[in-house]
């Protein structure tokens, strides 16, 4: 198996997410720190040991599956005690553990039930117990929610966030899905064709993308092309579907295409007799969506752009078809690497 990354993805007790789509190598990346799988090269290292061979049943980790993985012929508190039976922990020190583990997931009254008793909030929470009781250093979560209705799974976000902050322990949680990235995560790697293209917090990846990838993946995002056709040390005057821009972005070279990255709520939206022209264009679409208008721009050189108008009384609602101008604030503008 090929080594899937050259970061340290582990440095402190973090809530840390690896985001990206299907077959990026997410997953491979959770089996190799579990040891599941081995890497043809490098060195998977935890609390400082180096974990070489060594098989999942003696690393410091635990992994909640997708499917949950319970043994449906054992009760709540049963399938709780079963790694610490493993262990041959004492049956005093298992009782009183399995009582703080039913408490901390919020499962008191439920211990002598059996999975199929269970809704599947319910058998996530036993799952999260069986791991934890074992007290890893890493606990694994190989999309845990991926199974859950909406809104439960988004209360079951919430708690997933509030549980690992109150346990003091690292998490590492595989996801596609860039909403519950930015809810519950610290950290993000998003991660294409096996390789981690940018790693931090939720606001660094949102805010400054290093790629297009990562732009588009994570959350919604224009990226328009652009020449530059001035630049110093401080500024560059970048032309933009037939407009020029200045943009406080520094190390770029005249004459050189760049792609820019703007996302569709830093944009706003005028009439075409507005004087404070950024960009020229006509309404190709209106999407409502609530509490906001999404708005698809078409503007010259075939360049096209999405807008996000909040809703509420006193806000122009845009027809399709009518003449608009695009604005934006230069200090927003991004530019990234194809």
């Amino acid at each position: 198996m090929t080594a899937i990354y050259d970061v340290e993805l582990i440095t402190v007790t973090t809530f840390l997410i690896l985001l990206g789509p299907s077959g990026c190598g997410r997953t491979t990346t959770l089996r190799l720190i579990g040891g599941f799988e081995h890497p043809d090269s490098g060195e998977m290292v935890i609390r400082g040991q180096p974990m070489g061979r060594t098989p999942p049943y003696r690393r410091p980790t635990s992994m909640v599956f997708q499917n949950y993985a319970l043994f449906p012929h054992l009760t709540v508190a049963e399938n709780i005690a079963y790694g610490l039976r493993e262990r041959r922990v004492d049956r005093i020190t298992i009782q009183r553990r399995v009582r703080e583990m039913l408490e901390l997931v919020a499962l008191q009254g439920l211990e002598n039930r059996y999975p199929r008793q269970l809704s599947g909030g319910q058998q996530q929470r036993v799952a999260l117990g069986r791991s934890l009781v074992i007290e890893p250093a890493v606990l694994l979560l190989d999309e845990p929610l991926g199974a859950l209705d909406l809104k439960l799974r988004r209360q079951m976000q919430l708690e997933l966030k509030q549980l690992q902050t109150q346990v003091g322990i690292t998490f590492i949680y595989v996801t596609h899905d860039q909403e519950e990235a930015l809810t519950m995560s610290d950290r993000v790697a998003v991660m294409n064709h096996g390789r981690i293209e940018q790693l931090g917090t939720p606001e660094e990846l949102y805010e400054r993308p290093r790629t297009r990838f990562v732009a588009e993946f994570l959350g919604a995002a224009n990226v328009l092309p652009a020449v530059v056709r001035a630049a110093d040390a401080t500024s560059a005057c970048l032309e933009i579907a037939g407009h020029r821009l200045t943009v406080p972005v520094r190390g770029l070279t005249p004459g050189r295409p760049e792609a820019l990255v703007v996302r569709p709520h830093w944009l706003t939206l005028r009439s075409a007799e507005n004087d404070s022209v950024v960009w020229q264009g006509t309404v190709a679409e209106r999407i409502y969506k609530g509490s906001t208008i999404t708005y698809r721009v078409e503007m010259p050189g075939a360049v096209s752009v999405l807008v996000d108008v909040p809703t509420g009384s006193g806000v122009r609602v845009f027809s399709v078809g009518e003449a608009v101008t695009v604005g934006v604030d230069p200090s927003r503008v991004h530019v990234v690497t194809e």
